[in-house]
């Protein structure tokens, strides 16, 4: 049995970091675990992709040869992995692992409005038990206004992706100070948050009963922190990635199986 963990999130928030981080995790515990990048643009990575897709599409050569601004080449290069997804899912279907942990890029738009982002998720992990992580900047913490908007994006990108979705607070060793017991208040008491919003008398469409009823759906989901750095929090996303995965069972170390 193979699971597809995709990592999400907005730039900079630490998706590439993370990945890295849980593909370690999971391997000094005896499972195998790929990781995929699929950031055609990406510089720099903090792993060794088993698959990567600046294998078939170089963002600076889409720059160069339709002379495009930076995000409009990520854009242009991720409809041009679209176009190649079915070789793609070839080779990515030939690794053989417990676990594929796929880095995506930061522009979320790509899975938030355009259709190459959901095409190209869809088609990686059809057939496989699958779930996203969607990363939330642990600065957010710090202003209301802030994680609700984080959190509204996050349900978005869960409609256009359809999969169970963990929302992961990132950078939790940088988080600022009493954050971290804050956010465990608004779990607890997700009318505290709504009180917060509507007290700062920010100009918002909702009213205080509108707010009551989003905001504790929008927090219905667990949030878990977790710092790459320290590897807090890493242990606790496992076994929420396994409660999805395969109903709260850890994982015995298998050869993967086929799809049929």
């Amino acid at each position: 049995m193979t699971y597809y963990i995709i990592v999400l999130g907005t730039a900079g928030s630490g998706k590439t970091l993370l990945t890295s981080a849980l593909q370690h995790w999971l391997t000094s515990y005896g499972f195998d675990a790929a990781a995929v990048n699929l950031d055609p643009a990406a510089e720099w990575l903090p792993y060794r992709p088993d698959l990567d897709v600046r294998d078939y599409v170089d963002a600076r050569e889409v720059m160069e040869k339709y002379k495009l601004g930076p995000n409009g080449t990520l854009l242009a290069s991720i409809d041009l992995v679209a176009a190649d997804i079915e070789e793609i899912v070839e080779e990515l279907h030939g690794i053989r692992a417990n676990y594929v942990i796929v880095d995506t890029p930061g522009q979320l738009e790509i899975f938030a409005f355009r259709e190459a982002g959901p095409l190209i998720v869809g088609a990686l992990t059809h057939g496989y038990k699958s779930a996203s992580l969607f990363l939330i900047d642990s600065l957010f913490l710090e202003q209301p206004g802030n994680l609700v908007s984080a959190l509204l994006l996050a349900a978005s990108i869960n409609v256009r992706l359809g999969l169970p979705q963990i929302n992961v607070v990132s950078k939790a060793d940088l988080a600022p100070p009493g954050s971290l017991e804050k956010l465990d208040r608004y779990l607890e008491d997700p009318d505290s948050l709504v009180q917060e919003i509507y007290s700062s008398r920010a100009r918002i469409l909702w009213g205080y009963e509108d707010l009551r009823v989003v905001i504790p759906r929008l927090m219905a989901s667990n949030m878990i922190p977790v710092s790459s750095t320290t590897m807090q929090g890493i242990d606790n996303l496992y076994a929420e990635l396994q409660r999805i995965l395969a109903g709260g069972e850890d994982y015995l170390t298998e050869e993967p199986s086929p799809i049929l």
